[in-house]
């Protein structure tokens, strides 16, 4: 039997997509550290409800754009020098949201050879899907309050410290483990607290780590694996969702909405995927890919169990991954 037909590029738009810049990555870092600067002071100068709500969803949104960011490192995509993309991928976009790019890499690249396969280190975030709809109202009221990050880090935690019955080394494996996190919001302490707003690293970053980032990741990782349509076709087991700006802006940073792309040509930089997006449509495989036209309709097929049947506990493993993108 014939296998399906598979995208294939020219070598000018394989070399269009391969094409890295080392001023791009610099200005995407920068524009997210900058976005986060612009929210803060949002709410610093004018502090009321509505810019604080804002705030907090610009900021966990950046935030989630620094995760992406590492992500482009992990496939060195996000500088042409290597050595830039590894330092600034890791100190200054994984390491202050808690993730390390170090640990993320092997981890990530493992996902990629095997996705949706019973290998697939991701394959516990997208196999409990469908869940019922109150299963992902609890979930979204634990991201949204911020247990889900306390959680989350407390796995981390416990997972880095092991099992050694002396605390000293436990708590000693955590303190290196942990170090540069410590160091990078150290920092940012000290500059608010210069700037004469310590409380805004606590109530603006913090806070928006442990709630709103935490609500865009999962519904970022629904969208991208969960009841997608054959797990054995590269068209099929990842899902691109278009969407509009506003979208983009607080729950899918730099274009990690063409998730589908990104799977199809790894190590494409994110800000070219809207153009690898372009190839495969005029290549005539739209009718092939798995698209979605905004996140309510992934978000409605992902919650559509019915309560009533024997297994919809809704219930899905935690675990200590490398990072929480």
């Amino acid at each position: 039997m014939d296998q399906p037909k598979q995208p294939i590029l020219t070598a000018d738009q394989e070399a269009l997509l391969r094409d890295r810049s080392n001023w791009m990555g610099l200005y995407l870092v920068l524009h997210a550290w900058v976005v986060i600067g612009l929210s803060m002071a949002l709410f610093v100068v004018w502090p009321n409800p509505l810019t604080f709500v804002v705030a907090i969803a610009l900021i966990g949104g950046r935030q989630l754009g620094l995760a992406i960011l590492m992500h482009d490192a992990a496939h060195r995509a996000l500088f042409k020098n290597t050595k830039l993309n590894d330092f600034v991928g890791a100190h200054f976009c994984g390491f202050p949201v808690g993730a390390s790019l170090g640990l993320y890499r092997p981890y990530h690249l493992s996902h990629h050879r095997h996705t949706q396969q019973p290998e697939d280190p991701d394959l516990i975030l997208s196999a409990p899907f469908p869940i019922t709809q109150d299963s992902f109202k609890r979930k979204m009221w634990r991201d949204i309050l911020g247990v889900t990050g306390y959680q989350r880090r407390l796995e981390q935690f416990k997972f880095t410290m092991g099992d050694n019955p002396s605390l000293a080394l436990r708590l000693a494996k955590l303190a290196a483990h942990e170090k540069y996190f410590i160091a990078s919001n150290a920092t940012l302490l000290l500059i608010l607290s210069i700037a004469g707003v310590w409380w805004a690293y606590f109530v603006l970053w913090l806070l928006p780590l442990m709630t709103w980032y935490q609500v865009i990741s999962r519904i970022r990782n629904i969208a991208e694996h969960a009841v997608v349509g054959d797990n054995n076709d590269r068209l099929r087991n990842t899902r691109t969702t278009l969407t509009n700006g506003l979208m983009r802006m607080v729950l899918a940073p730099y274009w990690v909405n063409y998730h589908l792309e990104h799977h199809l040509f790894v190590y494409t930089p994110c800000w070219k995927l809207p153009a690898a997006h372009k190839m495969l449509i005029a290549q005539g495989f739209g009718p092939r890919m798995e698209l979605a036209h905004g996140y309510l309709p992934v978000l409605r097929k992902a919650t559509a169990k019915d309560p009533s049947s024997p297994d919809a506990s809704g219930r899905s493993g935690r675990r200590a991954s490398a990072s929480m993108i």
